[in-house]
C-alpha cells in the first residue's frame, strides 16, 4: 500500500496547484483555464493508468472500470476561492512531512478524494479483482458554483443510477438539507458606497468593504479597520452548510452603517426559520454575501433546510415577509434508506476497517450523491476532527489518506464484486 500512498501524496500536491475556482469561461473552457487544466490533469493520470477516459467539453470527465450495470463515483475538482487569512500558500500544495500534512484548498474538499478514488482503482486494477459492475468515476468542475457540470453530463452521457461521493462525512451520510441561495434586495439611503462582501454564497463572508464619510463615527468602535481609505470587517470563514463554525464579517458593517432595520429584518427571516427542523437537524441561515449598487443593497444568504421538507414550505415562509427576493440556487434534499444495500454496505465497511459501531448520519452540506437516484456521500471527515474545508489553511493529513484508501479500496470491492 505503501507505493500507493506516496504516488497519492504527490498527485494530490500537484493538482492543488491549478487554482480550479470559477473564473470567466474562455475558449473552450466553461469554468476558465484552471479548472480545464486540473480536468486535463486528471484524466491524463488515468490515462496512463491504463483506464478508458472521456473530457465532456471540460464541463465534466469520466474514468471507466470494469462492464456490466453502472456505478458512479462523483467527485469535484473545482474549488471554492482561497479567501483570507492563509499562513501557507493556497495553491502550493505544500507537502508537510513534519506535520504529516499537505496543504491547500482542494486537499480535503474534493481533490484528495478524487485522486484517493482513482489509485483505488489503480489498486484494485492491479489486484486483478473485475468487477461485475462498471464503475464510471466522474469529476465535476462547477460543484460549488451552480453544477453545470451535472447538467452538461446528463446530456451528453448517461448517469449511473447508484453510486457514492467522497465529498462530505464518515461513516456514511443517508441524507442531506435542501439547498437555497436566496438574494434579498434592500432599498437603503446613505452616505456610503462600494459596500461589498463575501466571495461565494456558500463560503461565510470573511472580508466585508465600504466607503464611508466619517458621520458614521469611528470604525474601531465597532471592530472595524481603515485601510486604503474603506472601512474594512474581518470575519473567518467557513462552509455555508456550518456557519457558526465562522465568524461573519457582515454584521459589523451594518451596525457601523446604521443599517438597523435592514439588519432586524434579515434577523426576523432567519429566527422565523430557525426553529424548522427534523431528524436530519435545524435549519441553518447564514448571509455570506453583500453587495451595493445605487440605493440598493442586495444580500445573499444560503439556507440549508431540513430534508424532510420541501422548498415551497421554506419559500413560503420568506415570502410572508415582504422582502424582494430571488433564487439564485436551488437543489432538492437527499433522503436515503438507511438501511437499503448501499448506505447498509458502507456504513459496515467504515464499522469493519475502524472498529466502531457508528450509524448513517445527516449534513447539512450538498454533494453530488444528490444526482443519483440511489446516492450517498461517504467520507473524508469524520466527527470530532478539526475541518479546514472553505477555510484558510485547508489540509489533508497522512493519516486521512490512508484510512480513505483503505476504507474506498474495500467499499468499491464490496459495492462492485
Amino acid at each position: 500500500m505503501s507505493a500507493y500512498i506516496d504516488e497519492i501524496k504527490k498527485k494530490i500536491s500537484q493538482i492543488v496547484r491549478f487554482p480550479s475556482y470559477q473564473q470567466p469561461a474562455e475558449n473552450g473552457m466553461p469554468f476558465g483555464e484552471p479548472a480545464a487544466e486540473a480536468l486535463k490533469y486528471f484524466l491524463s493520470l488515468a490515462k496512463n493508468m491504463g483506464f478508458e477516459t472521456h473530457n465532456y467539453d471540460n464541463y465534466a470527465g469520466e474514468v471507466i472500470y470494469g462492464e456490466g450495470e453502472e456505478f458512479a463515483v462523483l467527485a469535484h475538482l473545482d474549488v471554492v476561492p482561497a479567501g483570507s487569512g492563509w499562513t501557507r500558500e493556497p495553491f502550493g500544495g505544500e507537502i508537510d512531512n513534519e506535520a504529516g500534512r499537505i496543504w491547500g484548498r482542494g486537499t480535503m474538499d474534493d481533490k484528495g478524494p478524487a485522486i484517493i478514488m482513482l489509485y483505488c482503482l489503480k489498486a484494485l486494477k492491479d489486484e486483478g479483482f473485475v468487477p461485475s459492475r462498471k464503475i464510471k468515476l466522474i469529476v465535476g468542475c462547477n460543484e460549488e458554483t451552480g453544477w453545470a457540470c451535472i447538467d452538461h453530463y446528463n446530456k451528453v452521457a448517461h448517469m449511473p443510477d447508484e453510486g457514492i461521493s467522497p465529498d462530505a462525512d464518515f461513516p456514511v451520510i443517508y441524507a442531506e438539507k435542501g439547498i437555497l441561495h436566496v438574494k434579498f434586495t434592500f432599498t437603503v439611503k446613505g452616505k456610503f458606497a462600494e459596500l461589498k462582501g463575501g466571495e461565494r454564497a456558500n463560503m461565510v463572508c470573511d472580508l466585508c468593504t465600504v466607503s464611508a464619510d466619517a458621520s458614521y463615527g469611528n470604525p474601531a468602535d465597532y471592530g472595524l479597520f481603515l485601510e486604503g481609505g474603506k472601512v474594512v470587517s474581518r470575519g473567518k470563514s467557513a462552509h455555508g452548510s456550518t456557519p457558526s463554525e465562522g465568524l461573519n464579517a457582515i454584521e459589523p458593517i451594518l451596525r457601523y452603517l446604521k443599517l438597523d432595520g435592514m439588519a432586524e429584518l434579515l434577523f426576523n427571516v432567519q429566527f422565523g426559520l430557525k426553529g424548522l427542523k427534523d431528524e436530519t437537524g435545524e435549519l441553518t441561515f447564514s448571509p455570506d454575501m453583500i453587495k451595493s449598487c445605487g440605493d440598493e443593497v442586495n444580500v445573499t444568504c444560503d439556507i440549508r433546510y431540513p430534508a424532510t421538507m420541501t422548498e415551497e414550505q421554506i419559500l413560503s415562509k420568506i415570502s410572508g415577509y415582504g422582502i424582494p427576493y430571488k433564487i439564485e440556487h436551488s437543489q432538492a434534499p437527499l433522503y436515503g434508506d438507511k438501511d437499503g444495500f448501499l448506505v447498509k454496505t458502507l456504513c459496515d465497511v467504515y464499522n469493519e476497517v475502524c472498529g466502531t459501531n457508528a450509524q448513517p448520519i445527516a449534513i447539512g452540506g450538498g454533494t453530488y450523491a444528490r444526482a443519483l437516484k440511489h446516492g450517498a456521500a461517504f467520507g473524508p471527515e469524520e466527527a470530532g476532527e478539526e475541518s479546514t474545508i472553505h477555510q484558510a489553511d485547508e489540509y489533508i493529513t497522512f493519516e486521512k489518506i490512508e484510512k480513505c484508501f483503505k476504507l474506498y479500496k474495500l467499499a468499491l470491492e464490496r459495492l462492485t464484486k
